[in-house]
């Protein structure tokens, strides 16, 4: 089977005045189509780091990555922008969402620029908030404001969804919402779904775990039984 991901020797290093921080050291992966990856790691660990490169948001120092057969390492502006268009959906650990556009508005504005959007009522459906969808950012709570944030993401029918610590600013009871919603897209959908967490329950829903420390993948583990989100411990 041809891996969806594949990364070489890839590597990040940021410049800050006379010091170089290597956020990256030499990581090398393969990730699949319609599977449910969780990278797990402390903070500073280079886990953001990765998922924006993979995302197409950075560019590594070093080191290969590919989509498909499709060299994203060194990929212009342009085939970039495109990639993460109609490839890739993101959801953020604060939102991001659009202050004067309500939760429809802003979950429309995404599907506008998809290749292939779901249903914009549907998905505000399947995430619970069919019934907010004439409400602003600030008229809705962190966990909705979240649920939103997902639905924006899920409504272009992404091949690949990056989550960066979606459960990162919620509580235990609304962060197994925000799971039930992702493992939802990618058991029905049949996505591949990747989350960057420093929660180690989370990784017990997953197909595969990525263990990071110090900027490189220490090791890799497969979850033959992944667990349902309702069963993780926070």
């Amino acid at each position: 089977m041809n891996p969806l991901i594949r990364a070489h020797a890839l590597s990040k290093t940021y410049q800050m005045g006379e010091i170089e921080v290597k956020a990256l050291r030499n990581v090398d992966f393969e990730i699949y189509d319609n599977e449910f990856i969780v990278i797990l790691g402390p903070s500073g660990s280079g886990k953001s780091t990765l998922l924006n490169i993979v995302g197409g948001m950075d560019r590594a120092s070093g080191g290969e990555l590919y989509y498909k057969d499709i060299p994203l390492h060194s990929a212009d502006s342009e085939h970039l922008t495109l990639y993460r268009r109609n490839v890739v959906g993101f959801v953020f650990q604060f939102y991001n969402l659009i202050p004067n556009l309500n939760a429809c508005e802003n979950i429309s504005l995404s599907a506008e620029i998809a290749p292939n959007p779901l249903s914009v009522g549907e998905t505000l459906a399947r995430v619970g908030l069919a019934e907010r969808a004439g409400h602003f950012p600030s008229q809705m709570s962190g966990g909705e404001q979240q649920r939103i944030a997902l639905a924006r993401a899920i409504v272009k029918n992404p091949e690949l969804l990056l989550c960066d610590e979606p459960t990162g600013a919620l509580d235990s009871q609304t962060s197994i919402q925000v799971l039930k919603i992702l493992k939802d897209f990618h058991e029905n959908y049949r996505k591949t779904v990747i989350i960057i967490t420093h929660n180690a329950g989370v990784a017990a829903i997953a197909n595969r775990v990525f263990y990071i420390k110090d900027g490189g993948i220490s090791r890799i583990t497969v979850n033959d039984c992944p667990t349902s989100p309702e069963k993780v411990t926070w």
